[in-house]
């Protein structure tokens, strides 16, 4: 969950009253307009931050951030910041690598089991089901406690749940760990994104993001060809899940050991229990310790107000709805992959896995390809809006060439999976999928970001939820569908879907600013959806 838009107080001696230079975005919002809910998510920012723009510290003994401070995650060396970065996102790799390792491994637990085809899927739904109550509890936990012991927890007792599939002897007691092993393994997924924004600056946050939006779909691709080639070495089933316990025990011993705490209101909370040790003075305390939030005030705030939000914003719906599908895809080609694959190429489980491979390098090229190409101009476009933040609608300019190309690849996959037809066809087909991917996530992820700011944490909650529901629903009918349609006819109908939904960035590119202008959520509803200088360029050119 994204920590609120704006930085803790500032202050070079935390025993000082300061104050604090207005950064809040200007909105067209009237306070009398704000939706009843809102005020709750602001008494968690001013009670978990401290005072906010204007206002002074409540008394000399309240512990508060400088802005050069070594405890302030976003000043911390630049190496630093990206090895946090990069462990961040392998453990993110780590909890979606999980989610589809079993797929390489199906006859093995169906020949094990005795069970159908149906229950096999379990193993991957009901995993990807678990990020669905994963988010609601890692989440608001880690604005409570902090970043790190939330990881602790979580990947202490996902590594336990990994054993626990290892070992385990009979259908009900695999499914029961798989689940709870996706509630756990949520952690990375709903905090990995909030640590980027501990640690990173909005201007500096897109390399940092684009690197690390590979994990989330990293981890599925490689899965399936680890466990295959696995299963094709006769290794028996049982070492898929001991590799995925060392994995989440080596994960564990870096977060012990290496993992800093990047929640700045927690950070804090450490300092007043060390100024209170050090000096015997029980006055000092931090912004966090006096949260005086009810329980069922945090409750609707943490569990209510994603969804009232989701279903009240039109433009949050039809983004959700998006990369839910794009997500939902993902999980479906592991089943639709081995129908193509091994029933009409013959191949084996490990063969078949590599099948997946094109989709991560595609996504691997669209990272470089939008360091290189859309960030640069995205920060043209910072020094054309300067004073002004950009619009949110110029995230829509990479997801504008990216939907038709994503469209496309159903179509090619599709009617290239004749077994007639070489392998290479429908195999290069998941290249022009991955790319397209990943530049939708991009462009989708930071739009929201950046046009709900504060309440962005609670729209990307519901969006996590409904992502991961359509991730857990999809593998459930893509068999039955491929068996039914047949890949041609089965893949024609996703890229329908796909073609439905492709006018998505177009339509908020060009009518996003007039959605945001009658939005109750959204803070940025009267930023200039044109550069202020060529707006004044044309005053100029009138006047002449």
């Amino acid at each position: 969950m994204a920590a609120p838009h704006h930085p803790p107080v500032y202050a070079e001696d935390d025993t000082q009253h300061v104050e604090r230079a207005s950064s809040r975005t200007p909105t067209a919002v009237d306070a009398s307009d704000r939706p009843e809910d809102d005020d709750i998510n602001l008494q968690f920012e001013h009670e978990a931050y401290g005072p906010a723009e204007g206002e002074k510290a409540l008394d000399s003994y309240e512990v508060i951030m400088g802005p050069n401070d070594s405890d302030n995650p976003k000043t911390w060396s630049r190496p630093y910041r990206w090895y946090v970065t990069m462990l961040s996102a392998v453990l993110v790799l780590n909890a979606t690598f999980a989610s589809s390792a079993p797929s390489g491994i199906v006859p093995q637990l169906m020949e094990k089991f005795s069970f159908g085809t149906e229950i096999a899927t379990l193993t991957i739904a009901l995993f990807v089901a678990g990020y669905c109550v994963g988010p609601l509890l890692w989440g608001p936990m880690s604005e409570q406690y902090g970043r790190k012991p939330v990881f602790l927890i979580s990947f202490t007792a996902y590594t336990g749940f990994q054993i626990g599939c290892a070992l385990s002897e009979n259908t009900a007691s695999i499914l029961i760990f798989r689940f709870l092993g996706g509630v756990f393994a949520a952690a990375p997924l709903a905090n990995s994104g909030a640590v980027m924004s501990d640690v990173w600056d909005a201007d500096t946050r897109g390399k940092a993001m684009a690197l690390f939006a590979l994990a989330p779909f990293a981890g599925p691709t490689i899965g399936p060809t680890v466990s295959g080639f696995m299963a094709v070495a006769g290794v028996s089933w049982r070492w898929v899940f001991w590799l995925l316990t060392m994995f989440a025990g080596s994960c564990l011993v870096l977060v012990i050991f290496t993992l800093p705490e990047t929640y700045a209101p927690a950070i804090l909370v450490k300092r007043a229990r060390r100024l209170r040790k050090e000096t015997g003075d029980d006055r000092y305390w931090a912004p966090l310790e006096r949260n005086t939030m009810t329980w069922a005030a945090r409750t609707k705030h943490v569990l209510g107000r994603p969804f009232i939000i989701l279903f009240r914003e039109p433009m949050l719906m039809v983004i959700t709805l998006y990369m839910s599908f794009i997500y939902g895809v993902v999980y479906l080609l592991f089943e639709a992959y081995p129908i193509v694959f091994t029933r009409g190429h013959h191949f084996n489980s490990g063969i078949s896995g590599l099948m997946f491979l094109p989709i991560f390098l595609g996504a691997v090229c669209a990272v470089i390809t939008y360091l290189l190409i859309f960030n640069p101009r995205y920060h043209r476009a910072i020094a054309d809006f300067a004073p002004h933040p950009v619009p949110p609608e110029y995230r829509m300019e990479v997801c504008m060439y990216a939907a038709p190309i994503y469209t496309i690849s159903f179509f090619w996959f599709g009617w290239t999976s004749y077994p007639t037809v070489s392998y290479w066809a429908p195999l290069m087909a998941g290249f022009p999928m991955g790319f397209a991917i990943i530049w939708l996530f991009l462009g989708l992820f930071n739009y929201t970001i950046d046009a709900y700011l504060f309440v962005a944490a609670s729209a990307l909650s519901s969006m996590t939820v409904v992502r991961s529901l359509f991730g857990a629903g999809f593998p459930l009918f893509a068999t039955q569908m491929y068996e039914t349609l047949n890949p041609r006819w089965a893949s024609t109908l996703l890229g329908c879907l796909a073609l439905v939904m492709t006018p998505i960035p177009f339509v908020l590119r060009r009518y996003g600013h007039k959605l945001r202008r009658r939005s109750k959520y959204s803070p940025t509803g009267n930023l200039p959806h044109k550069p202020p200088k060529k707006e004044a360029e044309k005053v100029v050119e009138v006047e002449a």
